[in-house]
C-alpha cells in the first residue's frame, strides 16, 4: 500500500458551499452586474472618473480561482484609480462569451484587456482586433496559442506545477504497480490542460510522446484520459466511468481541485478512498483543507490574485509611460502543498497552505 491514501470526509460538500459563498461575495462587492450576452456576465469597479479603462475577461465567475482573480483585480483597480470592467462565461470553454466581451471592450475604447483564454487559439483573431485598435492585451493563467498573440503572459508555469505533483505521486507508489486515471479538461489540447498533464506524467517518470497534446502516450500505467471540462460535476461523472471500466485505479491526477472534489465523491461512493492517491493543481483553501483532512494527497498552489494585480500594473504603467511592455513571460510562482513530504522534493504543509491559500 502507498503511504498516503484518501480518508473518509465529505470534502466535496465543503467545496460546493465555499464556491457558492465566494460567488455571492464577488457579485455583492463588484458594483453593478448585468448580462453581457452569450452567457457572459459583466461588472464594473474601480474609479469611474478615470481616463484609463481595463477589462478583465475570465473563464467563469464560479470557480474560486477566477473569483479570487476578480476580487484582487477590483481591489487593485481601486488602488490604482482606474476603471475596471469584468466579464466571464458560463463554463471554462465558453469562447463565444469571451469574443463578445472583447468586442464590447473594443467598442468601449478600453486601454487594456486581461484575459484567461477559454480557447487559446480560437480567441486569437479577436485579440488581434483588439491590438489593432491599440488595446494592450495580457493573458492570465492560460497562454494563447501562439504565445505572442498577446503583449505578455502572467501565469503559473503549469508544466512545473504538474511535475511537482507527479514526482510526489511517484514517490507514494514506489515499488507498486500504478494504474493512473488522468482527469483532463477536454480534447482541445488547450495550453494549461496540456502543460499540467504532461508535467504530471514527466514528473511521474512516464515518457512523453508529443508534448503539445494529451493522450498519445503508450505507457500501460495510464488507464485513460477523461474530459471533465474542469467542472466538479463532470469530475464525478468521469471518475465514475473510469472506476467502472478500470476498478484497479490507484492514482488520480485532476486538472484542478474543483474536478478533484467531484472525483472524490465518486471514489468515496465506490469505497475506494483507501486504495487511491489523488493530486491536483490550484491551491485554493478548500483544496488545502482537503489535504489537512486527508482527502487529497498533494496540490500545486498557484496565485491567481498575483496574476491579475501584476498584469494590471503592467498595463497601467504602459499606458501612462507610452512604452511597450518588455517582460513578456512572467512566472507568478507555484508551491507544492502536502502533509506527506518527500525527501528531496521541496514542499509546504497544509498549515502553511491555509495561511497562503485563496478561496
Amino acid at each position: 500500500m502507498a503511504s498516503h491514501r484518501l480518508h473518509r470526509n465529505p470534502w466535496s460538500i465543503g467545496v460546493t458551499a465555499t464556491v457558492m459563498a465566494l460567488t455571492l461575495t464577488a457579485c455583492g462587492s463588484s458594483g453593478s452586474d448585468s448580462s453581457a450576452g452569450g452567457g457572459s456576465t459583466s461588472a464594473t469597479g474601480g474609479s469611474a472618473d478615470s481616463d484609463i479603462l481595463i477589462g478583465l475577461v475570465t473563464k467563469t465567475d464560479t470557480n474560486p480561482f477566477y473569483v479570487r482573480m476578480k476580487e484582487d483585480a477590483l481591489a487593485e483597480a481601486d488602488r490604482l484609480g482606474v476603471q475596471l470592467q469584468t466579464f466571464s462565461g458560463k463554463v471554462n470553454n465558453d469562447n463565444d462569451s469571451q469574443v463578445t466581451a472583447v468586442e464590447n471592450l473594443i467598442a468601449a475604447g478600453a486601454d487594456g484587456i486581461l484575459i484567461t483564454p477559454a480557447d487559446s487559439a480560437a480567441i486569437v483573431p479577436t485579440i488581434d482586433k483588439a491590438r489593432a485598435a491599440g488595446i494592450i492585451v495580457i493573458a492570465l493563467d492560460t497562454p494563447t496559442q501562439p504565445a505572442d498573440a498577446v503583449e505578455a503572459t502572467y501565469a503559473t508555469d503549469n508544466f512545473i506545477a504538474g511535475q511537482e505533483i507527479g514526482k510526489w505521486a511517484a514517490a507514494q507508489m514506489e515499488g507498486q504497480d500504478a494504474h493512473i486515471a488522468l482527469l483532463d479538461q477536454d480534447a482541445a489540447n488547450t495550453s494549461v490542460d496540456v502543460a499540467r498533464n504532461q508535467g504530471f506524467l514527466d514528473g511521474f517518470g512516464i515518457d512523453l510522446a508529443d508534448e503539445t497534446k494529451n493522450g498519445d502516450e503508450d505507457d500501460p500505467r495510464i488507464v485513460g484520459n477523461y474530459p471533465t471540462l474542469s467542472e466538479r460535476d463532470e469530475g464525478r461523472t468521469q471518475m465514475e466511468l473510469a472506476l467502472q471500466t478500470n476498478p484497479d485505479i490507484n492514482v488520480v491526477y485532476a486538472i484542478n481541485e474543483v474536478v478533484a472534489a467531484g472525483a472524490y465523491e465518486a471514489i468515496e461512493a465506490a469505497g475506494k478512498q483507501d486504495d487511491i492517491i489523488m493530486v491536483a493543481v490550484d491551491g485554493g483553501c478548500p483544496g488545502v483543507q482537503a489535504i489537512a483532512e486527508g482527502t487529497l494527497g498533494a496540490t500545486s498552489m498557484q496565485y491567481p490574485g498575483k496574476m491579475a494585480v501584476q498584469g494590471m500594473e503592467a498595463i497601467v504603467n504602459a499606458v501612462k509611460s507610452g512604452e511597450a511592455i518588455t517582460e513578456t513571460d512572467v512566472d507568478t510562482g507555484v508551491n507544492l502543498i502536502t502533509d506527506t513530504p518527500v525527501e528531496g522534493l521541496e514542499s509546504e504543509d497544509s498549515a502553511w497552505g491555509l495561511e497562503n491559500c485563496w478561496g
